[in-house]
């Protein structure tokens, strides 16, 4: 006897980022998913077992259509073009625009409900949202919360987007630039005079320069940022970009995880 809740919901995924792939394989639901994302590194064996049918900007259309999807998911107004195209072509598409973990979490549950997941789904958040509260908890013994610049991209500088700006307060953190973070177009988030960022001296900087290797080096040799403290203290720190700036479970867990070990070593280092 079949079970009608295996069969509920869509039953070919393509996800053309890797956010929802990875959170469709930690729910179980992997075998629905028919394409990926070429930038899809988690959970890494996606890449053995999925054809990567689109890069973040463009998608293979007529792959697309070849694998027989019955529901495209994408991320951000970034790939407006390629929903079009698809649904110009008859496919169901969703594009999610989660900017905060608010949004982050409802994402997952939406999803999870969607695939006939939502016990499993509930479960798993809650989890991390349990995390997530003990983190808190040991941030709020914190003496001095750090000043961090959390830099996305290196030229024109680009600062934290709002999920990252939220996860480094939940570790422990200021964000220098949490005003930009509000501001969901990364175009919209340029220090358009990186001496502001001099100016704001930050204790801790961490860069995720998304699609290439932070320079640690190259940072600190900036004109005039060796009068910063986080350069001055050896505070400058790289968290891969498949870490943090995925809006999904990654940044739930390993990012914060990673930021959150960062304030801690600091606030060791200054007897804080």
């Amino acid at each position: 006897m079949s079970n009608p809740v295996l069969d509920w919901g869509p039953q070919r995924i393509v996800c053309l980022t890797e956010e929802t792939t990875e959170w469709l394989y930690l729910l179980g639901e992997d075998h629905r998913i028919v394409g990926i994302s070429g930038y899809t590194v988690r959970p890494r064996r996606a890449r053995l077992e999925k054809p990567k049918v689109s890069a973040f900007l463009r998608a293979k259309i007529d792959q697309i259509i070849a694998l027989k999807p019955d529901w495209v998911l994408g991320f951000s107004d970034l790939q407006a073009d390629i929903a079009h195209d698809l649904i110009g072509r008859g496919i169901q598409v969703t594009v999610f625009n989660q900017r905060s973990l608010a949004e982050i979490f409802s994402m997952m549950f939406q999803l999870a409900a969607m695939v006939g997941a939502l016990d499993r789904g509930r479960s798993l958040i809650e989890d991390i949202r349990a995390t997530h509260e003990q983190v808190r908890q040991a941030a709020s013994h914190l003496h001095r919360r750090p000043r961090i610049y959390f830099e996305e991209w290196d030229d024109p500088p680009i600062s934290a987007i709002r999920w990252v700006s939220e996860l480094i307060e939940l570790a422990g953190g200021e964000d220098c630039f949490p005003e930009l973070a509000l501001e969901g177009l990364g175009k919209n988030r340029i220090i358009a005079n990186p001496d502001e960022i001099v100016q704001r001296n930050p204790d801790i900087i961490i860069g995720s320069w998304c699609g290439k290797k932070f320079r640690a080096d190259t940072v600190a040799n900036r004109p005039g940022w060796d009068q910063v403290n986080a350069v001055r203290n050896g505070q400058v720190f790289e968290i891969k970009s498949p870490d943090i700036l995925q809006p999904g479970p990654a940044a739930l867990t390993d990012g914060l995880a990673q930021l959150h070990q960062i304030v801690l070593r600091w606030a060791h280092q200054e007897g804080r």
